[in-house]
């Protein structure tokens, strides 16, 4: 126990710096751990479900209609119930909300929240709503290794770097794709690169796909699809299918906004009814464009040429997508988006299919479309690019992929103005995600990284004891008085003020230091002392319902490092 006490505020010191080490290293791959056993209970759960009714996994063409029409209405009912037990302000979810929390809270997820996330993930993909699992997975995989940081206290700047570990390795384990998980953390959530940050987050995403490997195996729900090289020829027809898939991109982006700004006053229980009538009315007519992407995938497959069915799905994935996701059924984007892509290009590979009399290249048009749908709708190219590559395993594919990647992407930006989608939502629901370029350099380093006890400790004292405290202090030195307070004891910088001496009043003036918690970081002690630009805070450890004073920061510690960086003071 004696060992634990002293190793554990060891670790906490260590990690408040922004540097590599292997102790974070080790953390990220154990928040890694509890992300992908979250992730491998939460998929189980969606199989086991899906058993009684279907014949195959998230195909639901399988099960009779007088059943299929029933199961998102039951769903999106037991979904209400979930949110009213648990509190409705607990219902924000998915990827959005968790890329506001580790802007404004440094990763950490409530636990109401994760809970609904959970059990309505589940319930959401077993009654056939067309959302992804990724969603659930990233703010399951946060939970789950920032709750690691919480037990053990660490600086926060450290849990926001186990919160992307967890992320990682949600994804990673949701789809298998470790390296995709990786530039899809640092390109979309932390929107950053650090190679701090990128070495514990690239660990705990191998991690995630170990694990998910050692129960689903290391099948890839692309391999039914037959990619196979296309010739220089394609590369001006793929130029236009960059185009369309950025067109695409702008009209699900732009409805799927209509749709949450249209409903967002309606009731939780009423806009997930409504989701579960359109859901079981489409599902009804057209059970392909049901679940997540699996369905998609199948039907892109064994149909390449079948234009009415093809453009069939198409509708249908778009529109139970958008009515889901806009009414707020808990579920991801990125697998809808998955399934519409590769059905579109299937689509698209029907008119050069037609001109060499092969459709062999059908399968590599439907991963081109996945690709470039994804960059373009979540302003995410390289993530698009890697999970190509990962889940196609041919580097033929990479060529082709970045062209149509670029194009989709420029297209929507440049002619479209479209936005990410998760940019959208959270400029919505009005939840913060940036950050000050002070705020932004402030928070990777934690306060234990700079805490000094360049300070001298006097409990109640005298007027006369303070003053002979100062005639006596040693410069940088600081003279910290402990007084009753309302609220226990109370901590004042105690120091000399000429102009008080030249008015006969008592020479010492005392300012009233504000105390910071040891996880807190140097951004919280910028928001105190900004205004004044002068004076300390104090830091401590809450041990036994005690505060243990463990030293102060000052300003000019702040501005120091701020000058430091980029000299943004």
């Amino acid at each position: 126990m004696q060992r634990w006490q002293n190793w554990l505020p060891s670790l906490q010191r260590q990690l408040a710096l922004p540097q590599t080490s292997l102790q974070l290293c080790v953390l990220g791959m154990l928040g890694g751990l509890a992300a992908a056993i979250l992730i491998i209970l939460f998929r189980l759960a969606i199989i086991g479900l899906q058993s009684f009714f279907l014949s195959h996994t998230d195909d639901f063409s399988s099960v009779s209609a007088d059943i299929r029409w029933i199961l998102p209405l039951a769903a999106a009912v037991l979904i209400g119930i979930l949110a009213w037990l648990t509190g409705y302000k607990h219902y924000r979810l998915g990827i959005p909300f968790v890329i506001h929390r580790i802007k404004l809270q440094y990763g950490m997820m409530p636990t109401r929240n994760t809970i609904n996330q959970f059990f309505g993930g589940i319930l959401a993909l077993s009654g056939g709503f067309s959302v992804g699992r990724e969603g659930p997975s990233v703010h399951l995989g946060a939970y789950g290794a920032s709750f690691i940081g919480k037990y053990l206290q660490l600086p926060y700047n450290s849990i926001r770097i186990l919160a992307g570990c967890g992320i990682a390795a949600g994804i990673s384990a949701s789809f298998n794709t470790p390296l995709a998980a990786v530039i899809f953390v640092m390109e979309v959530v932390l929107r950053e690169y650090r190679i701090h940050v990128f070495i514990p987050i690239m660990l705990s995403s191998v991690v995630g796909a170990l694990i998910t490997q050692t129960v689903f195996g290391s099948d890839r729900e692309l391999a039914m699809l037959n990619i196979v090289p296309i010739s220089g020829w394609h590369l001006p027809y793929l130029v236009l299918c960059g185009i369309v898939f950025g067109a695409i991109a702008f009209v699900f982006n732009k409805n799927l906004m209509r749709l949450i700004k249209l409903f967002h006053r309606w009731p939780l229980l009423l806009r997930l009814a409504l989701a579960g009538i359109v859901t079981a009315a489409v599902g009804f007519l057209i059970p392909h464009a049901m679940g997540a992407e699996t369905g998609a995938i199948f039907y892109a497959v064994n149909a390449p040429n079948d234009v009415a069915l093809l453009l069939t799905i198409f509708i249908g994935k778009m529109l139970l997508t958008l009515f889901a996701l806009g009414l707020g059924v808990p579920g991801g984007v990125i697998g809808p988006v998955f399934g519409i892509g590769i059905v579109l290009g299937t689509l698209l590979a029907i008119i050069p299919s037609a001109l060499i009399g092969d459709s062999s290249i059908a399968g590599t048009y439907a991963v081109l479309g996945m690709a470039g749908l994804m960059a373009a709708t979540m302003h995410a190219p390289l993530a698009a690019l890697v999970a190509v590559m990962e889940l196609a395993h041919n580097p033929g594919i990479i060529v082709p992929a970045m062209l149509v990647i670029a194009t989709a992407y420029i297209t929507g930006v440049q002619f479209f103005n479209n936005k990410s989608i998760f940019m959208l939502q959270l400029d919505f629901l009005q939840m913060p995600y940036k950050l000050s370029p002070a705020d932004d350099v402030l928070q990777k380093v934690g306060v234990l990284a700079l805490v000094n006890n360049q300070y001298q400790l006097l409990d109640t004292p005298s007027e006369h004891q303070v003053q002979q405290a100062l005639d006596n202090l040693e410069p940088p030195q600081q003279l910290i008085v402990v007084r009753p307070g309302s609220d226990g004891v109370e901590y004042a910088l105690a120091s000399y003020d000429v102009q008080l001496s030249m008015t006969g009043a008592s020479a010492v003036q005392y300012q009233p230091l504000q105390g910071l918690n040891h996880q807190a970081t140097m951004s919280e002690v910028f928001a105190i002392l900004e205004d004044k630009r002068e004076g300390a805070v104090y830091i401590y450890r809450e041990e036994q319902q005690q505060q243990q004073l463990l030293g102060i920061i000052r300003w000019d510690q702040v501005r120091s490092l701020l000058v430091k960086q980029n000299n943004l003071i």
